[in-house]
């Protein structure tokens, strides 16, 4: 017999009600089975649904499914989580801790709505191939920067990150998915993440693509964000100042503006600290039955 389940529903990384990224958010999940989680996610058919159950090792504990599939982290969702949290008087302002299959993770709510989550330090890889790049999103091999050149980078979750030389080329891409897919497979990825530095006031702008996991584009992503904060830093494109206060815009090319806040803790050269936040808006109640 079917049953109806509450789910809340919340704009991530933005404070207009069109922009950001939509996030589902499940209260009280204990007693749901994960192939009950998976189905509800399908229908909600967000990038992501977080359910949030109680922990013994946290204050919570999150869990995150895709319409397809499970993910071990999701920033975005985190963000709406608590900030739902708070709004609803659950939490107060101050320190947490949530337990997600990524591990244990440091949350900390803020005065206006902010809510900054603690990811796990970065874990470097190799790049992979230029040419599986070239063909992935469709453009010319001159388009691509190499200094820094790709890289796959994990805080998290493992992305590539692409620089491409000016944002116009950024907005204009035209990705084969079906070969984004195939090299994510192939490379044990989330996706690709492509930037651009050139905007002024240290706005870093990204798009990302993760069709593996049926995001074909997402407008907010905030584990990939602190990777690439990292990376940024590793490869001396930001400096130890201003890695203590980033702003990344994303979903432009979708009509969903975004704005994700990233600040690492550096001592000496070597990141200790890698934190992305940011609000929410939007927030409503739906009803799901399955």
């Amino acid at each position: 017999m079917p049953s109806e389940f509450k789910v809340f529903t919340l704009n991530s990384f933005t404070d207009q009600r069109k922009g950001g990224n939509p996030a589902g958010v499940v209260l009280n999940a204990d007693a749901l089975s994960t192939k009950q989680m998976q189905k509800i996610a399908k229908k909600v058919g967000f990038s992501e649904t977080a359910f949030v159950c109680s922990s013994k090792k946290a204050d919570f504990k999150l869990r995150f499914f895709t319409p397809l599939k499970e993910v071990d982290l999701c920033g975005h969702a985190t963000i709406a989580s608590f900030y739902l949290l708070s709004k609803m008087r659950k939490i107060r302002l101050g320190n947490y801790f949530q337990e997600t299959k990524a591990g244990v993770l440091k949350i900390s709510v803020e005065k206006g709505g902010k809510v900054f989550m603690h990811q796990n330090l970065p874990k470097f890889f190799p790049g992979i191939p230029k040419n599986e790049i070239v063909d992935s999103l469709n453009i010319s091999e001159k388009t691509i920067l190499t200094n820094p050149p790709n890289q796959i980078v994990s805080t998290g979750e493992r992305d590539v990150f692409v620089g491409v030389r000016n944002l116009k080329t950024l907005l204009s891409l035209k990705p084969n998915f079906e070969k984004i897919k195939k090299a994510s497979r192939k490379h044990k990825i989330v996706g690709f993440h492509v930037f651009n530095l050139q905007n002024k006031g240290l706005v870093v702008s990204c798009r990302d693509f993760a069709p593996l996991f049926g995001i074909r584009e997402d407008p907010a992503t905030g584990i990939a964000t602190g990777a690439l904060a990292c990376y940024l830093f590793a490869h001396k494109k930001i400096t130890k100042k201003q890695a203590k206060n980033l702003v990344f815009e994303q979903g432009r090319s979708m009509g969903k503006p975004s704005k994700i806040f990233a600040r690492l803790g550096i001592k000496g050269n070597k990141i200790t600290q890698v934190e992305v936040g940011g609000t929410a808006s939007n927030l409503k109640e739906i009803k799901i039955i399955i």
